[in-house]
């Protein structure tokens, strides 16, 4: 089952306390197609520069992912620099180009409006809202943001939220766009405006899963020895997110299981590890389902707990 993606793509210079890279592939969507496109067909809707590297189409064609939706016009790709520090946690953003990202309107391809998964990732919430009145009537939308819309654009951004399923936000943005102090507050008040789930962003210490029905889910990260850069962390968790619920069956009210869901925030979580240990898209460019099976296994291992107990018992 194929799913559609519109966001950003880019050419990153990224810097950290122990090296600095130049023309990194990055961008919302190139993160999300690459690890998404390990467990299906992924539709790009984005746009990119005449100086954009013929190399990464070509990898991304190898990958399965369907470029017709990709916008190539004369000019820059869009270009973020970035400065992480020592933690990995925190990062100055040290310069941003537009370039023709400036004057991107998605523009969905005939064959892509009836895409059964679609994923809004993280660009203006107009944009957005322009790629939700294209779609018909898709399963599953999940959206991601960020702290620059919920201060630029909250208003838009809270029209996108009405239109979606499932909404991934950090533990910050969430109480930073809600006002709310307390994480379970700030939930229910996102689901009195009618999303179904949401997925909170714990960055290293993994994600929750809330959902209308009462559901709460705690997954753990992926212990890494080394993060080289965590950039497309987000965005590779939501590519595993997505990812794995394009290869199981809805149920027969055409939603997903609480257990699917579950599992997809493991996926999440692991394909997110996999992008920090490496620049840019390298991490995940070498990956294989296998591996990833092998995260997950350990996962399991580490996260359960004997549930016999009972008070006195010894």
């Amino acid at each position: 089952m194929s799913i559609l993606v519109v966001g950003s793509v880019a050419l990153d210079t990224v810097e950290t306390p122990f090296r600095r890279e130049e023309g990194v592939l990055g961008g919302a969507a190139s993160y999300f197609a690459t690890a998404a496109s390990l467990y299906s067909g992924v539709n790009l809707v984005a746009i990119v520069g005449s100086d954009f590297p013929q190399e990464y189409l070509e990898y991304w064609k190898q990958r399965g992912i369907d470029l017709t939706g990709l916008q190539i016009e004369e000019g820059k790709t869009f270009h973020w620099s970035g400065r992480y520090h020592l933690d990995m946690n925190t990062r100055d953003t040290l310069d941003t180009q537009l370039g023709v990202f400036a004057d991107f309107h998605p523009v969905v391809p005939a064959q892509y409006l009836n895409s059964p998964l679609v994923f809004l990732a993280n660009i203006q919430p107009t944009l957005q809202l322009e790629v939700l009145n294209q779609v018909s009537s898709p399963r599953l939308t999940v959206l991601d943001t960020m702290e620059l819309w919920i201060n630029t654009a909250y208003d838009e951004l809270t029209e996108v939220m009405k239109r979606v399923d499932v909404l991934l936000i950090s533990e910050e943005e969430i109480r930073q766009y809600t006002k709310q102090p307390s994480v379970l507050v700030a939930v229910r008040q996102l689901f009195e405006m009618g999303i179904r789930y949401v997925v909170v962003k714990l960055g290293s210490y993994g994600a929750l899963l809330f959902g209308t029905d009462g559901t709460y889910f705690s997954a753990p990260s992926y212990p890494l020895e080394e993060v080289q850069d965590p950039t497309g962390a987000g965005d590779s968790f939501a590519g595993g997110f997505l990812g794995y619920l394009s290869t199981v069956e809805p149920q027969a009210d055409q939603h997903y299981s609480v257990d699917d869901l579950k599992r997809a925030v493991v996926h999440g979580n692991i394909t997110g590890s996999f992008a920090c240990e490496k620049f840019g898209i390298e991490g995940l460019r070498s990956l294989t389902i296998e591996q990833i099976a092998g995260r997950y296994r350990e996962l399991v291992t580490f996260s359960h707990f004997d549930t016999n107990w009972y008070p006195g018992q010894r």
